[in-house]
């Protein structure tokens, strides 16, 4: 697992398993999504057996929404977490992704569920935002961390568009810390989701892609400490299901 993620003056980085280009793998990263953006959910579905719907609905009331806050939701897709906020009672909201396609489907799940008013959407790369200093009171990331090239700028991006006294929540996959299940996990992720990408979704490779990547993902004393470098401050860590997932606080103080 790479407590690295973009060394000063390496010239690869991982995709998956592979080393590719530094300035190749968001190219790669976007037909990865591409392909499966309308498949997204079903995806998540195959990938976590379905809790990842269990894992929001924690992080959603972790946020705890409230409408005199600014949501900025990075990596938002079809846009659950930023649905979910604007449910809960959530001020104006910013659905944003660097996947045009990725962003298509959530738009429209958005209109045909009524969330029109307080929503905006955004194609943005969550490493480099067009948004100002200090602007919005809440940034989420659910799931998108880890296909982001340089993670410490996603990080560092996210401080800088936070107020004072804003938070930023972080639920990706993380580190399996019950280890007399993690040859089930590996099996399961390995062998059968890429079998059931092909047969469920046409598209093994890029199931086999993203079983890898959360396999690259830093573990979770690692990512924390990456947003105390980025300036955080009160990170804290929650693991869910013996950490195969964990959500990461930190605040702009």
């Amino acid at each position: 697992m790479s407590d690295n993620p973009l060394p000063s003056g390496e010239q690869t980085i991982d995709f998956g398993y592979r080393q590719v280009p530094v300035e190749a793998k968001k190219t790669l990263v976007r037909e990865v999504f591409d392909s499966v953006a309308t498949r997204y959910d079903l995806m998540n579905d195959l990938m976590s057996l379905g809790i990842h719907r269990l894992w929001k609905r924690e992080f959603i009331a972790a946020l705890a929404p409230r409408p005199d806050r600014f949501l900025l939701d990075l990596a938002g897709g079809t846009g659950d977490i930023t649905f979910g906020w604007l449910a809960g009672g959530g001020g104006p909201a910013i659905l944003s992704d660097i996947n045009a396609a990725m962003l298509g489907v959530g738009r429209d799940r958005a209109l045909g569920r009524g969330f029109a008013r307080g929503l905006s959407f955004l194609v943005a790369d969550a490493e480099r935002l067009p948004l100002p200093d200090r602007t919005v009171d809440t940034v989420t990331m659910s799931f998108g961390l880890r296909n982001c090239t340089d993670k410490a700028a996603v990080l560092r991006e996210a401080r800088r568009v936070l107020k004072p006294g804003g938070r930023f929540m972080v639920l990706e996959f993380s580190r399996f810390q019950v280890a007399a299940m993690v040859p089930v996990y590996d099996a399961w992720s390995f062998k059968v989701l890429p079998r059931l990408g092909r047969y469920v979704a046409r598209d093994e490779d890029s199931y086999q892609y993203l079983a890898e990547s959360i396999r690259m993902m830093p573990d979770q004393d690692t990512l924390a400490g990456m947003m105390r470098d980025a300036g955080l401050s009160r990170v804290k860590v929650r693991n869910l299901t013996g950490g195969i997932a964990a959500i990461h606080t930190g605040w702009r103080l």
